[in-house]
């Protein structure tokens, strides 16, 4: 389940294995830039690099008190103290967006689906579609999903609707084939590109044994009781399979590391990803219980927005419509930017 892991700090993307050394540019609207940077530059950067190798990374605890200023404690590798303080003054607003892959073909056979790698349906499409509509007027400067196709189908189809008309880029890292086949020569084209970059550790939680079972079956089989205990439980997995705080070791990590420092230096990020993954990652941003967060449903092709502000997330709910105009009136930055878009547009 490999895929490519890129090293972020502050408006930089850097290949752990120096993609496109060529040093090529994305450029944004609104000042953004994210610089690929030649191999070696590394030592410049200044933020910890460590090794995520799937199983042989060491990570830490997701803590149940909510009394806690994060929710995650241990060798989590994230910004020394001075990093973020140095990085919290020179932040911006950002928006974050949030939201689970639309209705996959394992969804609507009521199968554990995990970590099988299964499309979306008809009306799973249609959710990614409605999804894109509701974010169409929220910035988007860097896309992250995991390396499932319905976390990505949904990405896609919800780009096709905003209003920016950037175009998506799945960026390869696979090895130097895939480095140099996927570059891109056109500075103009650059501009009206969003990175993508997929990550095997935004996954959905492995079901183990359950992957590929009918779940009402499961719980004729097992019982109501255990089926319920191993899909909503924190601590007790499945068969051969992670529970929610597992998963939530590498998805929380994931979004320190990587995601983190980006909306720290104002870029504005969406994450197309599953139920529990995403489940996680609002257990830290909103500082959620163990307790609290097993009883957090999400529903397919939902998103959700948070405003990240002096260090600090907020969260903002669903965008109902691109003409809500609430949304756009919860801070500054959102309503000229979608001025911005009315004025490019009309």
């Amino acid at each position: 389940m490999a895929s490519p892991v890129f090293h972020h700090a502050v408006g930089t993307l850097q290949s752990h294995r120096g993609l496109h050394d060529s040093g090529l540019r994305f450029s944004h609207d609104l000042g953004f830039s994210v610089k690929l940077i030649p191999k070696g530059l590394e030592a410049h950067i200044g933020l910890s690099r460590r090794s995520l190798n799937g199983c042989e990374r060491k990570y830490g605890v997701i803590k149940a008190s909510s009394a806690s200023p994060t929710s995650v404690a241990g060798p989590i590798s994230s910004p020394s103290i001075n990093d973020t303080n140095e990085l919290q003054k020179k932040s911006s607003e950002a928006a974050l967006i949030l939201v689970r892959h639309g209705e996959s073909l394992w969804n609507e056979k009521n199968l554990f689906t995990g970590c099988v790698d299964v499309p979306l349906t008809k009306r799973g499409v249609e959710e990614a579609i409605e999804a894109g509509r509701r974010i169409s007027n929220i910035p988007v400067d860097m896309i992250y999903t995991s390396a499932l196709i319905r976390a990505q189908m949904t990405a896609m189809l919800a780009m096709t609707q905003h209003r920016r008309k950037k175009v998506p880029i799945v960026m390869h890292d696979e090895n130097e084939q895939a480095r140099s086949w996927s570059q891109i020569f056109s500075e103009d084209t650059l501009k009206q590109s969003i990175p993508v970059i997929k990550a095997w550790q935004l996954n959905e939680r492995m079901y183990g044994e359950l992957q590929g079972l009918n779940k009402q079956e499961t719980a004729d089989r097992y019982g109501n009781e255990k089926v319920h205990e191993w899909r909503r439980s924190y601590d007790i997995p499945p068969p051969n399979g992670e529970s929610l705080e597992m998963c939530a070791q590498r998805a929380v990590a994931y979004f320190r590391d990587h995601i983190e420092p980006l909306l720290f230096s104002g870029k504005n990020v969406m994450i197309a990803a599953h139920g529990n993954s995403l489940r996680s990652i609002i257990m830290y941003l909103d500082k959620l219980t163990s307790q609290e967060v097993t009883s957090l449903e999400l529903s397919t092709g939902v998103p959700l927005l948070y405003i990240f502000k002096k260090g600090k997330f907020m969260r903002r709910g669903s965008p109902v419509a691109p003409t809500e105009a609430g949304v756009y009136a919860y801070t500054r930055t959102l309503a000229l930017y979608r001025q911005k878009l009315d004025d490019m547009l009309n």
